[in-house]
C-alpha cells in the first residue's frame, strides 16, 4: 500500500459529531458487549468472596418486594416483620459499588439494568452531566424523575461543579422513589481526593455518600489475565497490512496521526465522543507519543472509554499505548483512571477483529 493510499483512509479527525439532548437520552443504556448480562452470567472469583457478595446484594435490591404475611387466623391482623435476611434491598436508595477496574462492576451494573422491570436508564457518569448541559437541569430532571433505577457508571467528581451537580441530581431522583447504583474506582467520601479542595464541599460529598449502600468488590483486573507486558505496537508497513486486512474483510477502519486526534478531541465535547466512532471497526494510530498535558490526557482517557464500550480494536505505532501517560500523572489525583484506561488500551491492541 503507497503512502497516499494509506492516507487517503477514513479519519477520526475529520468527523464533527454533535448530539442533541433526544440523542443522548436514546444512549441512556448498557454498551453492547453486555446486551445480555446477567446475575447468572456473572462469574465471580470464589478467591475474592465480595464479588458473590456484590451479587447477591444487587439481585435483592432489585427484587420486587415480597409481600409481607399476616399474622392471627387466616393470615388476618397485623403484618409479621420479615428477617433481615429476607428483606430485598438495603435500607438505602443506593447501591455504590467501589473497585479496581477489571472486577465486574459494570456487567453486574448491567446485569441491574436487565433485571429491572419498567423505565430505567444506564449511563457513564459523562453521559449524565452531558445530559444537564444539553436540557438544562430542569429539563433533566424531567426526563429521569420517575425511573425505576438510574444506573451510573465510572462514577467520578473532577470539580466542585459536578460535585455539586449530582448531589442535587441524586437528591431529586431518590425523592421521587428512583434506585440508584453507581460504579467507581474511588469510594464515594473519597471522590474529589487530590484534584480539588474536596473539603471545601464534604458537606455536599456527605449527603451523596449517605444515599449510597456502598460494597467494595475486589479481584484481579479479567482484562489482563491473558495479556502480559505493554500494548501491542506496530511497525510502519505492519500498521499498514494491519489497516489493509480490515479494509479485505469489509470493515471500516480509520487512520489517524496521534497528535492530531489528541487535538482534535478537544473540539468535541466528550459526550459526542461516541459520534466519532459511528461505523469504525478499527482504530488506527500512528505516532503515539507521550502526553504530559492533563486536560489532553484525560480527554482521551474519555474517548478510550466509548471505545472500549464499542469494542473497536486498535492498531498503532509509536511507543505503546500503554505508556503514555507521562509527567507524573500516574502518581496524581487521576492515578485510578489513567490505570484503567492502561487495562483497557492493553486490551484493545491485543483484541482481533470483529467478523
Amino acid at each position: 500500500m503507497s503512502s497516499d493510499q494509506q492516507h487517503s483512509s477514513a479519519r477520526l479527525v475529520d468527523r464533527r459529531p454533535s448530539i442533541s439532548g433526544t440523542d443522548l437520552v436514546a444512549t441512556l443504556v448498557p454498551p453492547p458487549q453486555f446486551d445480555h448480562a446477567s446475575f447468572d452470567s456473572y462469574r465471580p472469583d470464589a478467591a475474592y468472596p465480595s464479588q458473590d457478595e456484590a451479587r447477591e446484594l444487587l439481585r435483592g435490591f432489585v427484587a420486587p418486594e415480597a409481600p409481607q404475611a399476616r399474622g392471627g387466623f387466616f393470615g388476618l391482623g397485623r403484618r409479621k416483620p420479615q428477617p433481615e435476611a429476607q428483606r430485598a434491598g438495603t435500607g438505602k436508595p443506593g447501591v455504590y459499588l467501589d473497585g479496581g477496574f477489571g472486577v465486574g462492576k459494570t456487567h453486574l451494573l448491567a446485569a441491574t439494568w436487565h433485571a429491572t422491570a419498567g423505565r430505567r436508564y444506564f449511563g457513564t457518569f459523562i453521559q449524565y452531566t452531558a445530559l444537564v448541559g444539553a436540557l438544562g437541569y430542569a429539563g433533566a430532571v424531567s426526563v429521569l424523575q420517575g425511573a425505576r433505577l438510574i444506573c451510573i457508571d465510572e462514577f467520578e467528581l473532577d470539580d466542585p461543579g459536578d460535585t455539586m451537580l449530582m448531589t442535587r441530581l441524586i437528591g431529586d431522583l431518590t425523592a421521587t422513589g428512583s434506585k440508584i447504583v453507581a460504579t467507581s474506582n474511588t469510594p464515594p467520601n473519597a471522590l474529589g481526593e487530590g484534584r480539588f479542595a474536596a473539603a471545601d464541599f464534604m458537606r455536599e460529598i456527605q449527603a451523596m455518600s449517605d444515599r449510597f449502600e456502598t460494597i467494595r468488590i475486589d479481584g484481579v483486573d479479567y482484562r489482563q489475565r491473558d495479556i502480559t507486558g505493554d500494548a501491542a505496537v506496530l511497525s510502519d508497513e505492519a500498521y499498514r497490512f494491519a489497516l489493509a486486512d480490515a479494509a479485505a474483510a469489509g470493515e471500516r477502519a480509520t487512520d489517524d496521526d496521534f497528535s492530531a486526534l489528541i487535538e482534535h478531541l478537544a473540539s468535541v465535547h466528550p459526550s459526542s465522543y461516541i459520534g466519532l466512532l459511528d461505523g469504525v471497526r478499527c482504530i488506527g494510530l500512528r505516532e503515539v507519543h507521550e502526553l504530559t498535558d492533563q486536560s489532553a490526557a484525560l480527554r482521551f482517557v474519555a474517548f478510550i472509554d466509548r471505545v472500549y464500550d464499542a469494542q473497536i480494536p486498535i492498531r498503532a505505532t509509536g511507543v505503546p499505548l500503554t505508556s503514555i501517560f507521562g509527567g507524573g500523572m500516574l502518581d496524581g489525583g487521576y492515578r485510578k483512571k489513567y490505570l484503567r484506561c492502561v487495562s483497557r488500551l492493553n486490551a484493545l491492541t491485543a483484541s482481533e477483529l470483529s467478523r
